[in-house]
């Protein structure tokens, strides 16, 4: 497994080519032990606050459902990691100087929690383009082993222009071609081509543990994309407000890069 850490920076040629052709990159230990001592309590109070269901609950009915009170990303660590130094170089590495965020979601899954089938998670642009990248950041604060389970990708199944629940009839079954991703080290980041189809598996029967998870994702700009969040300019702003792109990167919480909300099945 490459190695992904201070002493590697960028994105080399054999990482971009794997992108382009699989359609993922695993960046092993790429969150520091400190940031992910953040992190973890932060997933907790998250969960445990009811903060994720009312985030869950303003999507499903947003007229009737206010969002949470706190945004994960008004949680320092949370804020911390959307703008991780060696996430921003690899993602500027593989989509260009500019690109936008678009959503996160973070969840503490416990340890028998169902798989989830095969699925892509990319949202449509304005101009239909399929060639603007819009990648996923899985970030797996504790690892992956065989108490929390496992990913499983298709690659190059990004290169197929099919609806996002075109396998879901499959559920979490093996297909002809997958990886199974189910060894990472604690602070690891998958980075996902969003059209990439993809499978969560459950832990096999027995102890396990529970999985702390944050999945990020970022989109090239040049298009107007369909945002999956109904409170995405409060989100966006406070984002500004916070000063979380510390400067550097000006169009990552810019509004003018979506179209309005629409609720979808």
């Amino acid at each position: 497994m490459p190695l992904f850490l201070e002493e590697r920076e960028a994105l080399d040629a054999a990482q971009l080519d794997q992108f382009a052709e699989s359609g993922y990159l695993v960046l092993p230990g790429l969150l520091s032990e400190t940031l992910r001592n953040r992190l973890v309590p932060e997933v907790d109070r998250w969960v445990d606050e009811g903060l994720r269901a009312r985030s869950i609950a303003s999507c499903v009915d947003p007229v009737t459902h206010e969002p949470p009170p706190v945004m994960e990303l008004e949680l320092p660590g949370h804020g911390e990691l959307l703008t991780h130094r060696l996430l921003m170089r690899a993602l500027a590495d593989l989509m260009g100087p500019s690109f936008v965020f678009h959503h996160l979601h973070s969840d503490r899954q416990s340890p028998d929690i169902a798989g989830k089938p095969w699925h892509h998670d990319y949202e449509p642009n304005d101009r239909a383009d399929p060639s603007l990248l819009m990648v996923h950041a899985l970030h797996y604060l504790g690892g992956l082993d065989k108490t929390v389970g496992s990913l499983a990708v298709l690659p190059g199944s990004h290169r197929e222009s099919v609806g996002k629940t075109a396998l879901v009839h499959l559920g979490t079954a093996g297909l002809p071609g997958e990886v199974v991703i189910d060894r990472l080290p604690a602070g690891s980041t998958v980075l996902l081509n969003s059209a990439l189809f993809h499978t969560r598996r459950p832990a096999p029967d027995g102890p396990g543990r529970p999985r702390y998870f944050v999945d990020a994702s970022y989109c090239q700009v040049g298009a107007r994309w369909r945002p999956v969040k109904p409170y995405w300019r409060q989100m966006l702003a406070r984002a500004r407000e916070l000063n979380l792109d510390h400067g550097r990167w000006p169009e990552l919480f810019a509004d003018r890069h979506f179209t309005e909300y629409t609720r979808t099945t």
